[in-house]
């Protein structure tokens, strides 16, 4: 597993949370020298990546390129597998998720089989398949107990259960207080 710094994990878990997995706003500790510094990491690396920013939609701009245009920073796949969060592939679309309008056959025309669409699951032994599978037990788990088992921080658990979990999965994610246990999180 690549070892993060918690900068570079909690710029990542935030990256994963946001629509097209910009890493933009930094954190607000992360400053001039010090956000060049561990961007420039994280470039190097290949879990950041620079991409024009679309100003109509109001992207943050990391940088000018000097030709007036201004680039962002994306999460990449490399990124979003080294806090846990595999890739979805886009190929993963929901039944009818298409922009094109569907036609009914003919009557006397034969149709071909439906297929079912592919279902995202994750590898075995991955920390993503450790934290499904300890939210599907029948006692749930706390994030204490994910971070245990994931050796993740806090807000990488919460990261990875919106993100990957609810967003990219599409699975539902209940909590409910216990006593003497404290915040308990299931998968329905």
């Amino acid at each position: 597993m690549t070892q993060l710094s918690d900068t570079q994990a909690l710029i990542l878990s935030k990256a994963a949370q946001r629509p097209e997995h910009i890493a933009l706003p930094l954190p607000d500790s992360l400053r001039g020298g010090a956000a060049a510094k561990v961007v420039d990491a994280m470039l190097a690396k290949g879990f950041l990546e620079e991409v024009d920013a679309d100003m109509r939609k109001g992207e943050p701009m990391w940088r000018e390129t000097g030709d007036g245009h201004g680039v962002t920073l994306v999460a990449t796949d490399a990124g979003l597998a080294a806090i846990g969060i595999e890739a979805v592939d886009a190929n993963t679309a929901p039944a009818g998720a298409t922009d094109a309008p569907t036609e009914e056959p003919a009557p006397d025309t034969p149709t071909e089989p439906e297929t079912a669409p592919k279902t995202r699951t994750p590898r075995e032994g991955t920390k993503q398949a450790t934290l499904i599978a300890m939210l599907r037990a029948p006692d749930g788990a706390t994030i204490e107990e994910i971070m245990v088992a994931t050796g993740w921080q806090s807000h990488t658990v919460r990261g990875a259960m919106a993100g990957a979990l609810k967003k990219k999965l599409g699975l539902e994610v209940t909590s409910e207080k216990i006593e003497g246990r404290g915040r308990v999180y299931r998968i329905l």
